[in-house]
């Protein structure tokens, strides 16, 4: 192999915003933050969180209502 063209691997720490983190190689640092991971993400975990759209809705028409025309 060429001398001097591999980035240099750290034993890294990856630490996500839920608490969970995990040891692994990484090219990136010896600290690694991130937002999501296995532990916590919807598609690993099967809780899906649904948005009240009708509320949302519901402001929406409230907020703007004096501007309908009748």
């Amino acid at each position: 192999m060429k001398k001097a063209i591999h980035p240099k691997v750290h034993n890294a720490t990856i630490a996500c915003a839920c608490g969970h983190s995990e040891r692994v190689l990484s090219t990136k640092g010896e600290q690694v933050h991130v937002e999501v991971c296995s532990a916590c993400h919807p598609f690993f975990t099967g809780n899906q969180r649904f948005l009240d759209t009708a509320g949302r809705i519901d402001r929406f028409r409230k907020k703007y209502a004096k501007f309908e025309t009748k």
